[in-house]
Formats: structure tokens, sequence, C-alpha cells
């Protein structure tokens, strides 16, 4: 057996990554996932970049997301907040920091799963997977059986039996789901350092790939000491603000 701690969106939130790594850590995970945007709104981008080089260079899986990617270019898609936490966090990365962002894969594959920041048709343009309608689209776009992603932020899972379009599921915390190998799964997870489901706790996930369960996780991490760190950044005060509501 082969237990995966999978984590999305980090977002430079040290707090909030150490806290999810120690309890993975703790429930048997032999193997990391990240899943992009190491980086952006959080006030500890050094320490996490190097905590995933470090990772990578123990055998595990990291892709790139968005925020990744616009350390390197323009970000002018983005909003004016995220905008500014990426102008920020060029300024703290080192050049070193900046290969490692821009060497990352859009995708990856381990066995019958596939691994992306947003979605598989086009993981370059970073779809919100957030109605089966798109998520129908990125499970076409695979042979993989089962596709998990993050940008969302938000904990949703999505099964398809056959040609239908996929259904839609809340997934309950700490509730293992068994991806049925007859049908495909698309699994979106929360986000470990920006939550947006109203809930503050930071969200990750366990796959035991041999099982094929998957189930997914929050654990409580020191919120004020994140906040705080963005707000001594000079950072705009709403990326602090909205870690305490999960929104």
């Amino acid at each position: 057996m082969t237990l995966l701690a999978i984590f999305a969106d980090v977002h430079a939130n040290r707090e909030a990554f150490d806290a999810c790594f120690a309890a993975a850590r703790a429930q048997g995970a032999e193997r990391f996932v990240l899943l992009g945007d190491l980086v952006g709104y959080g006030a500890d981008p050094v320490y996490i970049v190097e905590r995933a080089a470090e990772l990578r260079g123990e055998g595990a899986i990291v892709v790139q997301g968005n925020h990744d990617a616009a350390i390197g270019a323009s970000g002018d898609s983005m909003n004016a907040h995220a905008r500014a936490a990426i102008a920020w966090t060029r300024a703290q990365l080192s050049d070193e920091h900046r290969d490692f962002l821009r060497s990352l894969p859009l995708t990856a594959e381990l066995d019958d799963t596939l691994l992306v920041h947003a979605e598989a048709a086009h993981p370059e343009q970073w779809i919100y997977v957030t109605r089966p309608l798109e998520a129908e689209r990125s499970l076409r776009a695979t042979r993989k059986r089962v596709t998990i992603c993050g940008h969302v932020h938000c904990p949703h899972l999505y099964h398809q039996a056959g040609h239908s379009l996929p259904t839609l599921h809340i997934p309950a915390t700490g509730e293992a789901v068994r991806l049925v190998p007859e049908d495909k799964w698309l699994a979106v997870l929360g986000a470990v350092g920006q939550p947006r489901d109203q809930i503050a706790a930071a969200a990750y996930a366990l796959y035991d790939t041999e099982r094929a369960l998957l189930t997914f996780q929050r654990v409580a991490y020191d919120i004020g000491a994140a906040t705080q760190k963005i707000r001594a950044a000079g950072l705009p005060d709403i990326l602090a603000a909205r870690l305490s509501i999960g929104r």
C-alpha cells in the first residue's frame, strides 16, 4: 500500500503547511504530492519553496500552479490583491527559487491518476472546475481514471459513470471514499493555505492507491501567527483577514 498525502494551494502559509505535513505523517503518509500554488498571498514563500524542493528531492511530486507561474510572468489576469502579493513574493525569492518554480510541470501522472493544479483539458489556462460541465471536459482530456486537482480552494468530488454527466458530491471530512474502478473520478481538493469554503482549518487529502480510498482531511493551525506575518510584511490586509473565516 502507498498512502499519498496531497496538498493543494499552500500559498506560502508556513503554519498551515507544517500542520498538514505533521498530521499526514502521523496518519502514515509515505509520499507527498503538491498540486501547485506554492506561493502567493502568504508571507513565507522562501520556506515553502525550499520545503517543496526538499520534498521533491525525496520523491515527492510537485506541479506548477498559476501563482507559481506568475512569478516569472506578468500576472495581469489576477486581481489587485493577488498581483500585490506576487510582486512582494518576487522580491523575496532568489534566482534559484524562481528557477525551481519555472521548472515545475503542469501535470504529472502516477499509475491511473492524473495530477494537475487546475484542469486537464487546458492546464495552462488555469480554468476552475466548479461545475459538472467543467469536470466532464477535464475527464475527457485524459485516459486516467482519477484526476486530482486544486485551484478552487473548496473541496469537491465528481463521479462519472459511463458517459453521463459527472455528479458533484461535497465530501465529508475524514470519511474515506472508495473510487470504484468501473467509473472515473475528479477530486478538487480544498486549500492548505487559504481555504474558501467557510472553514478556516487547513485542507488536504490522503489517497490509499492500493485500495483506491480518498479521504479529505482538515487540520487546525496557528492562524494568528500566519495573519500576523502577512500584516507585518505589508501585504493587503484582506489576505490576512480571510484566513480566520475561510473565505
